[in-house]
């Protein structure tokens, strides 16, 4: 799944692929909000950890949880 961040004062999105589904990614957003001097984590596919303070938190999109496409049009 793809998750793009924005940092405030920062032109290009960070863009996450994890292996989380959208419930825990949402989960962890709202868990890193609700603490003081929060941080929004989160790790991607190959193991490494993106780190966001949440006060520079411009916004999160979580993209869908989705089935691949495996072959020519086949799914899975």
């Amino acid at each position: 799944m793809e998750v793009k961040i924005a940092v405030r004062s920062v032109h290009r999105e960070i863009i996450v692929e994890t292996e989380m589904s959208a419930d825990d990614v949402e989960q962890e957003l709202r868990n890193s909000l609700a603490a003081d001097r929060g941080v929004f984590s989160l790790t991607d596919t190959k193991g490494r950890r993106v780190v966001v303070p949440v006060s520079a938190l411009g916004f999160v999109e979580i993209g869908e949880d989705e089935s691949r496409v495996i072959g020519f049009g086949g799914t899975l």
